[in-house]
């Protein structure tokens, strides 16, 4: 009798067990944490973004409309962070992180924002949209880049080239869209700078 008792406490510790580890499962997310970083220069520039799929949607024009601010991601706030001083958009950007906002366009150029504020992307929601005016403010640099149209890229995804490790491109690609700007990593300023301290 003690037997049966101890064996059918046994198995209901396992269940429990079994339950409590199941309960803790968690699944996919459906726009997973991606990062991509490359050492250009002196500089190492690193992004941290989330991955959404297109799953047989129209993603620009329908899922994130024409002339709408967007946080060219998912879930959070998309940021690139530059180790040292660069220059982008014709314009310098000292070391630190900074948020990626797009605002695609129907015909034409994007406008890439590099937003002096990396802190949560629903701190600019308002009615349920991104408030462009509060982006705008805090943007460093904003500029125009015209997408290039391709092959359809299913997971949108962040890519880092060295170029002639001066200057980096960064590109988006998500559904048929490329949008890429360059980074220069002012190698020669710098060289310049170390020349002169000695």
């Amino acid at each position: 009798m003690k037997s049966t008792k101890s064996l059918f406490l046994a198995i209901a510790l396992i269940m429990a067990t079994s339950f409590a580890a199941f309960a803790q499962l968690q699944t996919p997310a459906a726009s997973p944490a991606a990062s991509v970083s490359q050492v250009v220069g002196f500089t190492k520039i690193s992004i941290d973004y989330s991955s959404p799929a297109v799953k047989g949607r129209k993603i620009f024009g329908e899922i994130e409309k024409y002339g709408v601010t967007w946080r060219a991601g998912a879930n959070a706030q998309t940021i690139i962070e530059f180790s040292t001083q660069v220059s982008v958009g014709g314009k310098t950007l000292r070391a630190g992180k900074y948020s990626i906002f797009m605002t695609p366009a129907e015909s034409g150029e994007w406008t890439v924002h590099l937003n002096s504020k990396a802190a949560s992307v629903f701190s600019y929601m308002k009615e349920g949209k991104i408030d462009e005016a509060a982006v705008a403010a805090d943007d460093a640099v904003s500029f125009k880049v015209a997408p290039v149209m391709g092959g359809n890229t299913e997971r949108l995804q962040y890519h880092i080239s060295a170029e002639n490790n001066k200057v980096a491109k960064v590109t988006m690609a998500w559904e048929k869209v490329a949008i890429s700007f360059m980074v220069d990593t002012m190698v020669d300023q710098k060289m310049e700078g170390f020349k002169s301290a000695f």
